[in-house]
């Protein structure tokens, strides 16, 4: 088998295993993580892979392929890094909050070997986090809620209860078309325009735009060709408000 065809199938399974299985370890990463640079340049690489291999282009495909594996590498790699980031700011954060405790109910005074044991360990959580040793900085961070945990709380004091929220107000509509602008100001593909805030959110989506706007198409079977000034209808997505065309320099929210 050439060379190409075979590197073009591993890096579609090696794109569609790395991508999903960050995910499937924490749903709640959020999309700036998961969406980073890298998995979306490893994606239009994987994209320019296929259409090269197409075109019998097999040289080019086998670049283009090799360069999508290390791409979809390098994401694996932000998105643990960022998650492990993410997980020792929280443990610091949840001894921060345990510490302001202790110290409102005169924790120094009632509880000194604790207190100063929880003060310590959270100074080497804060070093430790400086200098990038994530592990150690989660353990120390520990080490503090293990050191209060037996700590009394203090009497409560009885609060006016709080005002009642005034009522929220209704959030701005998401434009419902968008006028396709020139590829060397905007980057503007169907992939790019789905990954927009106020569009989708997720340039996986754009198949959504290819077939809601197919038929407008100079080609409707090339969703990568698409001409500045045409105007494309955003299907709602998630039961989304949308009306009006999209307009340049008013904010839209991001679609949640």
């Amino acid at each position: 088998m050439n060379r190409s065809l075979i590197t073009i199938s591993t890096v579609i399974l090696l794109f569609g295993l790395l991508a999903p299985a960050v995910g499937a370890q924490d749903g709640d990463i959020p999309r700036g993580i998961r969406n980073n640079r890298y998995f979306i340049e490893s994606a239009r690489l994987t994209v320019l892979a296929q259409q090269a291999l197409d075109e019998g282009d097999f040289d080019a495909s086998s670049e283009y392929s090799l360069e999508a594996i290390r791409f979809a590498q390098l994401s694996d790699e932000y998105v643990r890094l960022q998650l492990k980031i993410r997980e020792t700011d929280n443990a610091i954060a949840a001894a921060r909050s345990r510490l302001d405790f202790a110290a409102s109910m005169d924790a120094a005074t009632r509880y000194p070997v604790e207190y100063n044991q929880a003060q310590t360990a959270f100074t080497e959580a804060r070093t430790f986090r400086a200098g990038e040793r994530w592990d150690d900085a989660i353990d120390a961070a520990n080490r503090v809620l293990v050191a209060l945990a037996g700590l009394d709380e203090a009497p409560s004091v009885a609060e006016p209860p709080p005002p009642p929220p005034p009522p929220a107000a209704a959030p701005p509509s998401l434009p419902a078309q968008y006028t396709v602008r020139s590829w060397g100001t905007t980057s503007d593909c169907l992939w790019n325009i789905a990954g927009r805030p106020w569009v989708y959110n997720d340039p996986w989506q754009w198949r959504r735009l290819y077939e809601a706007n197919r038929s407008r198409l100079p080609d409707p079977n090339n969703p990568n060709l698409i001409e500045p000034g045409m105007v494309l209808d955003i299907p709602s997505i998630r039961g989304e408000t949308r009306q009006g065309m999209w307009e340049p320099g008013r904010t839209y929210p991001p679609l949640p």
